[in-house]
């Protein structure tokens, strides 16, 4: 059996417990069990049990994400409309139970690192399947706005009682229009002749910072060329 068919058999099994006991190790093992998969395997899938498995449930609605965005036709949608389509997606494509297990699982310091990565790829993603061509230090900002956008977004999602979510997607509007309006400042900063004097040597250094090479983990590259 792949590893790929145990932990899919996992998460499924996953959705009965974790709302319940976390992802904890109790979670872990409940899990393999009603899935049929033998503890030496399910630990050979997923090393760091609960943990992993947590991960791949990430991963899981990171892909059905990808797969509405290649599925709807966004050709005529604003580009700032597309990434509000993309973020809301990415929320409905978990259970909100599971989201908050999660939440809770990676607020812990020794599993921070964690759930930032997994944010960031998130991030990534999404503006790679939206087509980001970025090759400098603007393939962080980006990401890293995006982050903030989702993890935000996120969290006003689990404790949102409105019908159908509407108060949450009015404050991802919020946020995404929040962050339109400091790109404009940017663009009016790049042409103002005093601004781009003062910002001639910060601009010089940030220069030489280049996105990763073909993966989407930090910091990326420094280059002198």
């Amino acid at each position: 059996m792949q590893n790929s068919e145990i932990i899919a058999r996992m998460l499924d099994a996953a959705a009965a417990h974790v709302p319940f006991d976390g992802w904890s190790h109790a979670a872990f093992v409940a899990s393999a069990k009603d899935a049929g998969i033998a503890p030496a395997m399910a630990r050979a899938a997923l090393p760091r049990g609960a943990v992993d498995l947590a991960l791949a449930y990430h991963e899981a609605g990171d892909r059905a994400m990808l797969d509405r965005i290649e599925a709807e036709d966004m050709g005529e949608m604003r580009f700032t409309d597309r990434v509000k389509s993309a973020v809301r997606w990415r929320i409905e494509a978990g259970d909100r139970e599971m989201v908050r297990r999660g939440s809770t699982l990676f607020a812990l310091p020794q599993h921070a690192a964690d759930g930032t990565r997994a944010i960031w790829g998130t991030a990534d993603r999404i503006w790679t399947a939206l087509g980001d061509t970025s090759d400098d230090y603007n393939w962080y900002t980006k990401r890293a706005t995006l982050s903030g956008v989702y993890g935000s977004t996120v969290l006003y999602w689990l404790g949102d009682d409105s019908l159908e979510n509407a108060a949450t997607w009015e404050f991802l509007d919020r946020r995404i229009d929040d962050v339109m309006q400091i790109e404009k400042l940017k663009a009016k900063a790049n042409d103002s002749k005093i601004a781009s004097a003062l910002m001639a040597g910060p601009m010089k250094i940030l220069s030489y910072v280049r996105a990763p090479a073909g993966q989407a983990e930090m910091p990326g590259r420094w280059t002198k060329e």
